[in-house]
């Protein structure tokens, strides 16, 4: 019988064990550049593990499982551990958020963990170790190919990351450059490749990272951001491995590329056509039609479009102006522009389709575009050639002769056409009589005299109310009453509150009918007093019973229906003492 009991025991040893789930680290406090180990056990094999964000600090590495299991003296132990390495990325007081597991439909979470982070310390060196440090062999450089561009002048911006004695693994963005006051275009790039380069004199080699093409939108000192980076780099040491190989030292540098200043100049005033629309660059401008000679009901379309190098999507195209006799519609706009480190290209349009309306030769007047012109430092412009619109047939445009037309005969007035209009005037004086000395002005003026005797009435009467101490308590028991009965009218349907506002009902009644206070409602007295004012003694009777029936029924079962009808009987009962009071 005892070997039976201690297999069932031994069976149910996991089920009566206490589940532990803990968060413990190998410190409480540490500095900005020592590293944390933080080590989630569990002495049941929980499932879906989650992680905490671990905010304020960066993973290293992890999560690294470990699990164990051992029977000793017949009882088995487990234990499982998630571990996570972690480096701070700023300083104070720190909280690592719980982790969670699933364990037999139930949740556990660990404790939370509050690390306190400071400056970064000193951290004691080994002797023989003879690594090189990133702080001289690591260099994030932001090369501008100019500093001092006219306003949509377009410069660039390499972002490039200079290394040397060092591995580089990874990196993170930790500020990324804004470009404020600048159109930007970020230039992509397929594959990092490192390049060997002299770099303070020495031999080093870069990574390209960011290449932007810049256009400044105004003048002046305009700032460009930093671009910050945490690189994960290998450190050479002077310590080497069984087979003689070189060991690597793992860390992280943080690197900028520092501020920029960029001085734009503002375009010259001199010399500015007044149709000049910001363009800056090297143009060709072109307006071509599809066709110059059309028939009736045919359109045409007229294309105006630049190409060349410049700030093509900055700019606006000129619009051309015909004459009234061609309709024309909104242009479609194409662009087909490039953007490299050598600023935009390409050709922009607007095509415009135009219907005539009527037979004849029609003139496209030329037009105008302007731009400044890097190279030369000065402002160009290109006219196109007038373009004649020949609409072989169709109606005639007779709105000219129809104009001299209506302008002959516009003085011409049929005055029968007018005469039904008024045919009866009458006339009102524009001066009306004035408001001192009329009857209105009187009215207002006698108002507060004729006022004055009702205030008085009425001041004389709230006070002859506020001395009645006996009618105005009466009053106000009286609203007491109604209101306690229209409470427990809406309380039907909950038994205590009903009872308790429906007693509250009938005591008030019983205080405004009798004159008397709560201190005189013995039963006795009720009775008494009710049957001395000739009150039927039925009625008094019912009274005192439905009284003694909203004691105990507020602690007593009691139905809807119940309810209910205690409701109506005390509506009865009081409107039967109403009569015979």
């Amino acid at each position: 019988m005892k070997k039976f009991l201690f297999l069932i025991l031994l069976s149910f040893q996991g089920l009566l064990a206490q589940v532990q789930f803990e968060a413990k680290v190998s410190k409480t406090t540490l500095g900005l550049n020592e590293r944390l180990r933080i080590d989630f056990s569990m002495n049941i094999d929980g499932d879906n593990f989650n992680e905490p964000s671990f905010e304020g600090f960066r993973v290293i590495a992890g999560p690294s499982q470990q699990v164990s299991q051992s029977w000793v003296n017949g009882r088995s132990s487990f234990e499982k551990i998630y571990s996570y390495y972690l480096l701070p990325t700023q300083k104070g007081n720190l909280t690592i958020k719980p982790a969670t597991i699933e364990y037999n439909g139930q949740v556990y979470k660990t404790n939370s963990v509050k690390i306190t982070v400071t400056n970064a310390v000193e951290q004691p060196k080994d002797p023989n170790d003879t690594s090189v440090s990133a702080d001289d062999n690591l260099y994030l450089i932001a090369e501008i190919s100019k500093t001092n561009p006219y306003v949509n002048e377009p410069i660039t911006v390499v972002y490039k990351l200079y290394f040397a004695n060092i591995g580089i693994s990874n990196f993170r963005e930790l500020n990324k450059p804004k470009y404020n006051d600048f159109w930007s275009q970020n230039i992509e790039i397929k594959q990092l490749a490192a390049v060997d380069a002299i770099f303070k004199g020495q031999n080093y080699r870069y990574v390209v990272l960011k290449k932007v093409v810049l256009y400044p939108q105004k003048s002046g000192k305009l700032a460009i951001e930093p671009l910050s980076l945490d690189v994960d780099v290998q450190l050479p040491t002077n310590r080497r491995d069984v087979f003689g190989r070189m060991l690597l030292a793992d860390g992280n540098k943080k690197v900028s590329a520092g501020a920029k200043t960029i001085n734009v100049r503002a375009l010259p005033e001199k010399g500015k056509p007044d149709d000049f629309t910001g363009a800056v660059g090297t143009f060709d401008f072109k307006v071509t039609p599809s066709k110059t000679s059309l028939k009736n009901g045919e359109s045409l379309d007229l294309l105006v479009s630049v190409t060349g190098k410049g700030n093509m999507k900055l700019f606006s195209l000129p619009k051309p102006v015909v004459p009234n006799a061609l309709e024309m519609y909104d242009p479609v706009h194409d662009e087909n522009v490039n953007t490299s480190l050598a600023g935009m290209s390409g050709k922009m349009s607007d095509s415009y389709t135009i219907v005539p309306q009527y037979k004849g030769n029609y003139p496209v007047k030329p037009i105008r575009f302007s731009y400044f012109d890097l190279g030369s430092g000065t402002y160009k412009t290109i006219v196109s050639p007038e373009i004649m619109i020949n609409v072989l047939n169709g109606p005639t445009d007779t709105r000219a002769a129809d104009s001299l037309s209506a302008n002959a005969g516009k003085n011409d007035v049929n005055i029968e056409q007018f005469k039904y209009i008024k045919l009866k005037t009458e006339l009102k004086p524009t001066n009306s009589d004035d408001f001192f000395g009329s009857k209105l002005y009187l009215l207002l003026l006698l108002l507060p005299f004729l006022l004055v005797p009702i205030i008085v009435l009425a001041k004389n009467k709230k006070d002859a109310l506020d001395d009645d101490v006996v009618g105005n308590r009466i009053r106000r028991n009286n609203k007491l009453a109604k209101k306690y009965l229209s409470q427990a009218k809406k309380q039907i349907n909950n038994k205590e509150p009903f009872y308790v506002a429906l007693e509250k009902a009938m005591h008030n009644f019983l205080k405004a009918k009798l004159h008397i206070e709560t201190s005189e409602m013995s039963k006795d007295n009720i009775k008494a007093i009710l049957l001395a004012k000739n009150a039927n003694s039925e009625t008094v009777n019912d009274f005192i019973a439905l009284t003694e029936n909203c004691e105990i029924a507020r602690y007593a079962p009691a139905s809807s229906a119940t309810i209910q009808k205690d409701y109506d009987k005390a509506v009865a009962i009081i409107s039967e003492l109403e009569k015979e009071l």
